[in-house]
């Protein structure tokens, strides 16, 4: 037991000097905004194509430990889209999936600037860094039936129709109440340039990814199911959206999707921060 209470005295006397070390410089927080362009990669985009990017913003929260450390916490919405007529792979074109969705992001990062960053310092005004964290992503895939590429029967195509939810459709043979979650987590990751433009206001340009631990952000990732028992389950429009292929290649069984790899987008932003000053924690007086 006194070995035990020794150690945990050793551990924190090691955490509180590190701690020490990395609250030394510049501290503070920052608010801002961020607007750039949303791209996702995964089963309708295997080629990882950025030829049809969506818009992304949304605000900046980040707190500096120093010059070189910091916490960032962001909150964002974006707009993803993926389209098997876009591929140049022949059995994907046959396929003719296709999805979109508004994504609401919010993430904790932890930041490490690769130079000293000094909010209005003529000499440390600059830096690239290096971010990692973690991201909680809500989704809903949606598709369109009456464009040019994925037309179906012209009786359904009306302005009440236009654009499916294709969760609910359980396009892949999911029992009712068994659909997949529409809210994931995922790996937040990136780098990005720093600039001071000021005291105050710096600038922010970052390329960063989520790599979410969900297949199913296009609502594509197995095999396609009986179409018997698809359309007992959930009706004709379900079955048309499972296999939109012509000629049909929806065997039961057959690969639809590949479950071994998880769906991910990607973010390049331009933001803009205001910095709100030092918030040292005053030095303690020295004992007599």
């Amino acid at each position: 037991m006194v070995l035990k209470k020794k150690f945990k005295q050793i551990l924190l006397a090691f955490f509180l000097c590190f701690l020490n070390i990395y609250l030394q410089g510049q501290q503070g927080v920052e608010f801002g905004a961020f607007l750039g362009a949303s791209h996702y990669f995964g089963d309708l985009n295997t080629d990882f194509s950025v030829k049809d990017p969506g818009i992304a913003g949304g605000l900046i929260g980040r707190y500096n430990f120093n010059d070189r450390i910091a916490l960032k916490l962001t909150g964002g919405i974006g707009y993803l889209a993926g389209d098997d007529a876009d591929s140049n792979n022949s059995f994907e074109q046959r396929r003719n999936l296709s999805f979109q969705s508004r994504v609401l992001d919010f993430s904790g990062q932890f930041e490490f600037n690769f130079l000293p960053f000094v909010h209005g310092s003529k000499t440390n005004f600059f830096s690239p860094y290096l971010f990692g964290g973690f991201s909680v992503t809500q989704f809903n895939p949606q598709t369109k039936v009456c464009d040019s590429n994925h037309a179906i029967a012209p009786e359904q195509c009306n302005s009440t129709t236009s654009l499916i939810d294709l969760r609910p459709l359980g396009t892949e043979g999911q029992f009712k109440g068994e659909e997949y979650y529409t809210v994931t987590g995922g790996l937040a990751f990136g780098a990005g340039l720093k600039f001071s433009l000021n005291y105050e206001w710096s600038l922010n340009i970052e390329l960063s990814g989520r790599r979410l631990f969900t297949d199913y952000l296009d609502d594509v990732s197995g095999t396609y199911p009986d179409v018997d028992d698809l359309q007992n389950l959930r009706g004709d429009l379900a079955v048309t959206l499972s296999d939109r292929s012509d000629p049909v290649i929806g065997a039961k069984g057959r690969q639809r999707g590949n479950s071994k790899t998880k769906d991910a987008f990607g973010l390049l932003t331009v933001g803009v921060v205001y910095y709100f000053g030092d918030l040292k924690c005053p030095r303690p007086s020295a004992g007599r």
